[in-house]
């Protein structure tokens, strides 16, 4: 029975909440990838987003990050399984996804057992207050492709200084980089 959590909780739709637009702007192949993972996005969630099916569930896990960096709703809902799929994914102008840390993950590949599991950080700043969502995810193979089932998700709310370093990983000051 899959648990009643959903991955980026805070995400869901709010009466206030501006939506963004239907067509989103793709990185180019070379610029990096959302997901952090150090390759170019043609090299990385790139070919994911365009079909390709992920390999492995860390691979699936990153590139649902960079589609909700990039607000691809149509991705999200292929690799996320039907029965546990919101009706509204609630994807918000005012959040920033910053940062991606996949601290754990394993799959198992068996003929019975198809399952994996991905445990990631993800900072984030929505309507300008800095948050970090740290999930341990829950994968199974779908007619032979990786898909998002549910999640254990805890978001907490981060209060950074202006001279302390920048919560989105790139070793500045706040103050010299996201705050400006």
């Amino acid at each position: 029975m899959p648990r009643k959590t959903r991955p980026f909780p805070h995400m869901l739709p709010h009466k206030s909440t501006p939506r963004m637009p239907a067509t989103p702007t793709m990185p180019s192949s070379t610029a990096p990838c959302p997901c952090g993972h150090g390759a170019p996005y043609g090299q990385c969630c790139g070919p994911l987003h365009q079909g390709v099916a992920a390999q492995t569930v860390e691979a699936l896990m990153r590139s649902r990050y960079s589609a909700f960096v990039l607000h691809l709703e149509d991705y999200l809902r292929k690799t996320w399984h039907p029965a546990t799929c919101p009706a509204q994914m609630g994807l918000s102008a005012s959040t920033r996804w910053k940062r991606l840390e996949v601290l754990d993950h394993e799959q198992q590949d068996g003929a019975q057992e198809q399952e994996g599991r991905v445990h990631f950080r993800a900072t984030f700043q929505e309507q300008g207050h800095w948050q970090r969502l740290e999930e341990t995810s829950r994968f199974v193979r779908l007619e032979g492709c990786w898909v998002y089932v549910d999640g254990d998700a805890r978001v907490a709310t981060l209060k950074p200084g202006r001279n302390e370093a920048c919560p989105c990983g790139s070793g500045r000051k706040l103050k010299k980089c996201c705050a400006v």
